[in-house]
């Protein structure tokens, strides 16, 4: 698929999660992956769209004072929590390419009584408008899976730009177990479910070599993505397009065609790989990614 596929169907699709109300599964998925029910309680509940497959939080080490990026921040859930641990004389900036998933933040962080510590940009994470050594610290969560595959050294490229020297990223991503088959790879529904266009462990590593980084600690969490059935279900009863991981449509919006499935009407999008039909764990994993700026 060429990137400016990839990248439309990627903005329509989180256009529609912006949009959605709070989906019933949000707080289920992320204490699957990590967060606590203290986390979830100390920010906006509209800033959880369910959308995690781990908690970079968990292992930043975020000290106060500090300033931390979040790609791909979305509605805002990490940057709220990344804020608290900073304090205010720290900084948390999100990342987001999407103006629907803006809107939403903004909306959370004036609800928030707009804490001056916490700030929104509106940018692509291949070419990031902040300046050369901001962070101490760059996260993301579930998000660099989305990127085509011929532009995610950019994004590693950026990461590396960003920190300051000894500064360091952690990031929760999924990643493939072993080379997908081509009809899943090519399916454009289970790439905005965050699934055909992830990476392999070895891609990361050599990814962060290539930008500068060392100390790299790449850690399956063993958690279960099965749980994305669920969330699927739970979203097909809440709507005529029922949402699970990153987005991927549930089984309301599926035609079966044995394993490949074809939607029509569904955010553009053109198959999926019906996760009802496969163990999702076969394939693909919650990693932990850890490295540090040389």
């Amino acid at each position: 698929m060429e990137s400016s596929h990839i990248y439309e169907q990627v903005q329509r699709h989180y256009v529609s999660m912006a949009r959605a109300k709070k989906p019933v599964y949000s707080s289920a998925v992320a204490q699957a992956f990590g967060y606590t029910e203290g986390e979830l309680s100390s920010v906006p509940q509209e800033a959880n769209l369910g959308l995690s497959c781990g908690n970079p939080l968990a292992i930043a080490s975020l000290r106060e004072g500090e300033t931390v990026v979040d790609l791909g921040s979305g509605a805002g859930f990490d940057v709220f929590l990344a804020a608290g641990k900073v304090g205010l004389e720290g900084r948390a900036i999100g990342v987001d390419m999407n103006k629907d998933m803006l809107a939403r933040a903004h909306e959370n962080h004036a609800n928030l009584g707009k804490p001056s510590n916490v700030s929104f940009i509106e940018s692509k994470v291949t070419h990031i408008r902040l300046r050369d050594g901001i962070a101490d610290c760059v996260i993301s969560n579930c998000v660099i899976n989305l990127v085509p595959d011929v532009e995610k050294p950019a994004v590693f490229a950026e990461i590396a730009r960003l920190l300051k020297p000894g500064g360091r990223v952690a990031i929760s991503d999924i990643l493939a177990r072993k080379p997908f088959p081509k009809e899943l790879r090519m399916s454009v529904t289970a790439y905005v479910g965050c699934v055909a266009g992830c990476s392999l462990k070895e891609q990361y590593e050599q990814f962060l070599v290539a930008s500068g980084f060392s100390d790299i600690a790449i850690i399956d969490t063993n958690s279960d993505l099965n749980i994305y059935k669920d969330a699927a279900k739970e979203g097909a009863s809440e709507n005529a397009h029922g949402t699970s991981c990153c987005g991927a449509p549930g089984k309301s919006d599926l035609t079966t065609s044995n394993n490949l499935h074809h939607t029509e009407g569904s955010e553009g999008c053109s198959e999926i790989w019906d996760i009802d039909d496969i163990d999702i764990n076969e394939w693909a994993g919650s990693y932990k990614i850890i490295a540090l700026k040389l």
